[in-house]
C-alpha cells in the first residue's frame, strides 16, 4: 500500500535504473554512493552523488561544518515539464545508521532555496530524506512572472516530484523501499504538507502540518487589508513596535485568567474582549499609549479583511495577543514593509503586470479573479478521504500568537475537514490539530514553543496509538521554565489545581469552556 504509486511508476515507464548491484543490500559506507550518477530516471537527472564524512558538510553560505553523521549525499535536477528546473537533494545515511524511513522537508516563505536545517535534524534521527528548491533561486516573486509553470511547481508540483524520485533514490542506493515515509512542514512547509494530503495521498504515511499558510490568494489578500490598516494615506506607519509591545501586555492583563491560570498566556484569544481603545492617549502621546487612528487600526487588524460588497470574511485577522511580543508580532509582516507583503503575488503571478499598483486591488472582483488564476497556489480541499483510505495519518498545529499565518484560519481548515470527513470523532482516527497558546510563527512568542510531533505522529503511523497530548515547553538560556501539554482540538489544558502551573504532569485535557 505504502509504495502502490511508485511501483506503478517503475512498471508502466522505461526507467533504466544502473546494473545489478544497485539493488543489493547496502555497500559498505560510501562505497555505492557515486554509483548513483548513473541512475536514469524520467525527467530527473542526478548532477552530484558522493559520500559525506562525519561533521564534513558545510552548507552554502556557511563556514564551519553541521554536527552530522556520516551520508551519501545526492544532488539531482527534476524537470517535470520544459520551463521547470527543481533542484533537490537526497541525504541517505550508511545502512547500519538508516531507520528504514524516508522524511520529505518543507521550506519557508517563497524562497528558492534547499532547507539544509531540516535535512539535518531529519538525517541525525536516522532518515534519508529529501528537500528541494521549489523550482526557482531566491525570495523574489519575479520569477514567476510569465512562467506560469514555475507558479504550478512552487505551488505544488516540486513536493511531488521529488519525492518520488527520492524514494527511487533511496531505493536504487539502499536496495529496498523507505518502510514509511514521512513529511514534515512549517508555514509554507505546511502548506506543501496540506497540498500533499490532498494532492497526492500515497505519497506518505505520515505528515506534520505545522502553521500552514495554506490559502495563499485570501492570506495575500488580507497582508494588503492589515498594511493599509496601520499605516497613513502616505504610507508612514500608525504605531511603532514599543506600542505593538504595549497592546500585546494589556491584551494579556486583561485575558490572561480566564482559564483559571495566570501565567501570562492568553489560552483562547477568541473568549478575550480586550478593546485596543482603552489604550487611548490622555495626554502627550507616548509607545504606552494609542490614538484614535491607531486603536481603530489595530482593531481592523483583528477583524481581518471583509468583501465590500457582501460583507462576508476573506480572511480571519490576527489573534489579540499576536500584536508585538518580543521582537516579532505585527513588525515584520506589517508595519516595516514599505509596501504590503507578498502583493508581488498579485503583480507577477496574476496580473503579470510589473506597473500593476496594490491600491487598486479590489476585494470583491479581484479576489474571485485570483480565486480561480491561482487555484494552484492553493491547498483549501477540506475531503482527506483518499489520504485517510490508504491509511495516512496528519498532524496539524499553529500557534495561537502567530503573526504570520492567522491562527484562525488554521483553524478554520481544521473545522472543515471535521465537516467534510463525518464529524470530529470520524476525524480524529486520522487527523489532529493541536493549538500552542502563546506560542508564535512556528516557535518562539511567549508560551510554550517547543515539542516533538514527529515522535507523536511516528507512534501513530507505526503502532496505531494516536497522541492524547504532546508535551511543549519553554525554555530560557537553554534551560526549561515551562512545560505543558498541548490538547487535540478541541479539548484544552486546564490545571487541576494542585502542584505546580508550570508543570506540564499539573494539567489534563478536557473539554473548553463555552
Amino acid at each position: 500500500m505504502k509504495h502502490s504509486t511508485l511501483k506503478s511508476l517503475i512498471l508502466a515507464t522505461p526507467v533504466l535504473f544502473m546494473a545489478a548491484p544497485a539493488f543489493a543490500a547496502a555497500p559498505a559506507a560510501g562505497a555505492g554512493c557515486e554509483k548513483l550518477l548513473a541512475l536514469t530516471i524520467p525527467n530527473v537527472t542526478v548532477t552530484a552523488a558522493g559520500y559525506v564524512p562525519a561533521s564534513g558538510f558545510i552548507a552554502p553560505g556557511q563556514q564551519a561544518p553541521l554536527d552530522l553523521p556520516a551520508f551519501c549525499r545526492v544532488q539531482a535536477v527534476a524537470t517535470p515539464t520544459s520551463d521547470s528546473e527543481i533542484r533537490f537533494e537526497v541525504w541517505i545515511p550508511p545502512a547500519a545508521a538508516w531507520n528504514g524511513k524516508f522524511q520529505g522537508v518543507g521550506t519557508g516563505g517563497y524562497d528558492g532555496s534547499i532547507s539544509y536545517p531540516a535535512l539535518a535534524t531529519a538525517l541525525k534521527r536516522g532518515y534519508a530524506v529529501t528537500s528541494n528548491d521549489l523550482g526557482h533561486t531566491g525570495g523574489d516573486l519575479e520569477f514567476g512572472r510569465g512562467h506560469p509553470e514555475k507558479v504550478i511547481d512552487w505551488g505544488y508540483r516540486a513536493m511531488h516530484v521529488t519525492a518520488e524520485a527520492g524514494k527511487l533514490i533511496v531505493r536504487n542506493n539502499t536496495g529496498r523501499w523507505p518502510e514509511y515515509s514521512y513529511f514534515v512542514g512549517c508555514s509554507t512547509g505546511g502548506h506543501q504538507a496540506l497540498s500533499e494530503a490532498q494532492r497526492y495521498p500515497n505519497d506518505y504515511d505520515g505528515i506534520v502540518a505545522g502553521d500552514p499558510g495554506y490559502d495563499r490568494v485570501h492570506q495575500t489578500a488580507s497582508y494588503i487589508w492589515h498594511w493599509a490598516a496601520l499605516h497613513d494615506e502616505k504610507g508612514a506607519p500608525l504605531v511603532n513596535h514599543a506600542k505593538l509591545q504595549s497592546v500585546t501586555k494589556a491584551a494579556i492583563a486583561s485575558c490572561d485568567k480566564l482559564d483559571g491560570v495566570e501565567d501570562g498566556v492568553i489560552d483562547d484569544p477568541r473568549r478575550c474582549k480586550f478593546d485596543p481603545a482603552s489604550l487611548a492617549c490622555s495626554g502627550a502621546e507616548t509607545d504606552s499609549c494609542l490614538t484614535p487612528a491607531q486603536a481603530d487600526g489595530i482593531k481592523k487588524v483583528y477583524a481581518g479583511p471583509k468583501n465590500p460588497r457582501t460583507g462576508k470574511s476573506i480572511f480571519p485577522g490576527f489573534s489579540m495577543g499576536s500584536e508585538g511580543y518580543g521582537n516579532a508580532g505585527w513588525n515584520g509582516f506589517i508595519v516595516q514593509p514599505k509596501t504590503p507583503m507578498r502583493n508581488e503575488v498579485f503583480k507577477y503571478f496574476l496580473f503579470n503586470d510589473s506597473s500593476w499598483d496594490w491600491r487598486n486591488f479590489d476585494f470583491d472582483k479581484d479576489v474571485a479573479y485570483a480565486d480561480k488564476k491561482l487555484a494552484h497556489m492553493a491547498a483549501v480541499d477540506t475531503n482527506l478521504s483518499a489520504f485517510r483510505d490508504r491509511g495516512g495519518k496528519m498532524i496539524m498545529y499553529t500557534g495561537w500568537a502567530d503573526p504570520v499565518a492567522a491562527p484562525e484560519d488554521v483553524l478554520k481548515y481544521y473545522e472543515g475537514a471535521v465537516k467534510s470527513m463525518g464529524g470530529l470523532e470520524k476525524t480524529q482516527t486520522f487527523y489532529r490539530f493541536f493549538m500552542a497558546p502563546g506560542m508564535g510563527h512556528c516557535g518562539g512568542g511567549y508560551g510554550p514553543d517547543t515539542f516533538d510531533m514527529v515522535t507523536a505522529l511516528e507512534q501513530w503511523v507505526e503502532k496505531g496509538v494516536a497522541p492524547k497530548s504532546v508535551i511543549a515547553t519553554k525554555s530560557v538560556n537553554n534551560a526549561v521554565t515551562r512545560s505543558r501539554p498541548l490538547c487535540p482540538y478541541p479539548q484544552v489544558a486546564r490545571w487541576t489545581g494542585k502542584g505546580s502551573t508550570d508543570d506540564a504532569a499539573n494539567f489534563v485535557c478536557k473539554a473548553a469552556e463555552r
